[in-house]
């Protein structure tokens, strides 16, 4: 998966041994697109701590590349990044039909309430200023997962309607 750019490198974090889902279950995933390596490596450490498996892209290309070999739980996408902005990510995120109802939070340094808007009409599932408390960025992240699995325990737990063609 490597694209042999520095700028773009994916790199992963597994969760420590025991800190993972309950019962054994895999780590909770989340994709972290963020260029700036102190910030990263910070949500990273915290978010590891918490049981998570963080993969980190430092750009776009690399989070779209990503996407495609290994589905996140949830991503938390920077609003300014080199290239593609955090926003046209987010665009061809919801684009694909693999990862348009994936939770993101934006986070960004950009927390004027105009950008804000932006975000959420762009499909954005929640947004976190920079900076940040550490718990603010844990609830964010958690509450986006469980209102994702709620989500999908609803739709699961629907019975089907009628086949096509009956009724």
């Amino acid at each position: 998966m490597r694209s042999g750019r520095t700028d773009a490198a994916l790199s992963g974090v597994r969760a420590p041994a025991g800190r993972g889902g309950a019962g054994g279950a895999p780590a909770r995933r989340l994709l972290l697109v963020e260029d700036e390596t102190n910030i990263a490596e910070a949500i990273r450490f915290l978010l590891s701590r918490d049981g998570w498996e963080v993969m980190h892209c430092r750009d776009g290309a690399a989070a779209l590349a990503a996407l495609a070999e290994a589905r996140p739980d949830v991503v938390v996408l920077d609003f300014m990044l080199p290239g593609r902005s955090g926003l046209e990510i987010l665009g061809a995120l919801r684009a694909r039909p693999e990862s348009a109802g994936l939770p993101v939070l934006m986070l960004t340094a950009r927390g004027q309430a105009r950008d804000r808007e932006a975000a959420l009409r762009a499909g954005a599932s929640a947004f976190l200023a920079k900076p940040f408390a550490n718990e603010a960025l844990l609830a964010a992240v958690r509450g986006l997962l469980d209102a994702a699995r709620a989500a999908a325990s609803a739709v699961s737990a629907t019975p089907p309607g009628p086949a096509a063609g009956q009724g």
